[in-house]
């Protein structure tokens, strides 16, 4: 047991060696295989929609429960089998760019095949039984909902990603998917303007994906991976992360101003104290050496690091706007 390791892999992607990674335990393994870090994104989305349930008094503890874990396990099989199916077109060979920014478990010889689908095997069934107990609750729309969740697990990495379709894939799955779906299944009822009041959250991991798209874009141009910013071009790329950040806070605003939303949500604009250091870096094209604004540790993640940024911290100020807003309510109901 190794906490240490267990809190670094939840923070960042660690970079280390086969003899580091031998000495590891299996759970510091599966948190870096599985790229533990990015499932923070997953996780505020699972708490958004318990949050949006507490509010209308429709919270269930169970549902909520199997709905997290399911959607974190999914998220993580989705990293395992993205993993799996780069190595096995090629597309991480000769020092691509997923490989220079944390371990490639296949690539760099950490791990066989066979442990790697062991893992993806053991993961992918949590999820599953999770989304199979929530069918079993909620019923057909429940079905629904697990059935797209796997199609985007099993297919994101190929071919969505590969046809400009990824950046909108997980766009849905962020929000409508997890958010609108996660409400339905912890509370029994479908409701359109949950959907709408998840977008603003929802852009945030686009804009993430966007940026690591828009980190590999040389890359993934070269290799035939028409990921939307190839598609668009990089510099309306980097402008197109731009707008989705202003997006999400045009949407906070308008959503306030039908009173879906209480003012208490307002609170998310502490988070435009990220946007100053979001523009010096997306105002121009990725520098070929790590410059000094690359925020921490990071390079050669640039773009990525700090749209990543910027979502975690709109993302916690979000939450933290939906509990006072559910709080407010209960009050009122009460």
């Amino acid at each position: 047991m190794n906490l240490a390791m267990w809190g670094k892999a939840l923070r960042v992607i660690p970079r280390l060696e086969k003899d580091e990674w031998r000495r590891l335990d299996v759970v510091s393994r599966w948190l870096i295989s599985t790229r533990a870090a990015v499932l923070v994104m997953t996780f505020i989305s699972a708490a958004m929609a318990g949050m949006l349930a507490f509010r209308d008094g429709r919270f269930n503890l169970g549902p909520w429960l199997l709905l997290t874990i399911g959607l974190i396990m999914a998220h993580a099989t989705n990293n395992l089998l993205n993993d799996l199916t780069d190595y096995w077109k090629g597309v991480d060979k000769d020092n691509y760019f997923r490989t220079q920014y944390g371990p490639q478990p296949l690539e760099q010889g950490l791990m066989t095949q066979r442990e790697l689908l062991i893992y993806a095997g053991a993961t992918g069934l949590v999820a599953l039984a999770a989304g199979a107990a929530l069918v079993y609750l909620r019923g057909p729309l429940a079905l629904v909902l697990l059935g797209m969740g796997a199609f985007f697990v099993l297919f994101y990495t190929w071919p969505l990603k590969h046809i400009g379709l990824g950046e909108l894939a997980v766009l849905v799955v962020w929000g409508p998917l997890m958010i609108g779906g996660g409400y339905f299944v912890v509370t029994g009822v479908w409701d359109w303007n949950v959907v709408l009041a998840s977008l603003p959250y929802a852009l945030g991991p686009t804009a993430v994906i966007f940026g690591r798209h828009i980190d590999k874009y040389a890359e993934d141009k070269a290799r035939g991976i028409h990921t939307l910013p190839v598609l668009i071009g990089e510099r309306a790329g980097r402008f197109a992360v731009l707008g989705m950040m202003a997006m999400q806070y045009f949407l906070v605003l308008y959503l306030v101003a039908i009173r879906f939303f209480t003012p208490t949500m307002l609170v998310v604009l502490f988070a435009l104290s990220a946007v100053p250091q979001v523009w010096g870096i997306y105002r121009r094209p990725k520098p070929a050496q790590k410059p000094k604004d690359c925020p921490g540790d990071t390079w050669p993640l640039y773009f990525v690091a700090v749209a990543f940024l910027h979502n975690r911290r709109f993302g916690l100020w979000f939450l933290l706007g939906l509990l006072g807003d559910a709080l407010l309510h209960v009050v009122r109901i009460a």
